[in-house]
């Protein structure tokens, strides 16, 4: 039954965690500052240095798990269904926090927020097109 559970849930509560125990609490400017604080700097052949935060490594971890997401979403098992209605909640609850509660409109979580969308609409809409092609019309002989 934990195969039900959306992956996507991982940065969502990490990104909670970040911004609502890492000082993120005192508005936007405070949270993009958290977000975007580096925690490691990689060299690049050009002489410059990237800087990766917080904020993109949720991201990063977010787009591997919206692959594993969409490919769960191929399965026409029973219990995709039950993944479905989750990840309904679940952008339900991320669109509510984008809307309404300080340090969660930002770009970081708009985009997490997106790809639980995508993940929603791939689930719904890849369970119809194989409910389509599973329903067999009765032909004439």
């Amino acid at each position: 039954m934990l195969i039900a559970i959306p992956l996507l849930i991982i940065p969502v509560v990490l990104y909670n965690i970040v911004i609502l125990f890492g000082g993120g609490g005192g508005g936007m400017a405070a949270a993009d500052e958290v977000l975007r604080q580096p925690m490691f700097s990689i060299p690049m052949a050009s002489g410059a240095s990237w800087q990766v935060g917080v904020g993109d490594l949720i991201l990063f971890l977010s787009l591997i798990l919206l692959f594993f997401e969409l490919l769960k979403s191929t399965s026409s098992q029973k219990v995709a269904i039950v993944n479905h209605a989750l990840s309904m909640i679940l952008f339900v609850v991320c669109l509510v926090e984008f809307l309404l509660i300080r340090g969660f409109a930002t770009s970081t979580f708009f985009l997490i927020t997106t790809m639980v969308m995508l993940d929603v609409l791939a689930g719904f809409i890849v369970t119809i097109i194989s409910a389509r092609k599973d329903l067999d019309f009765g032909q004439p002989t």
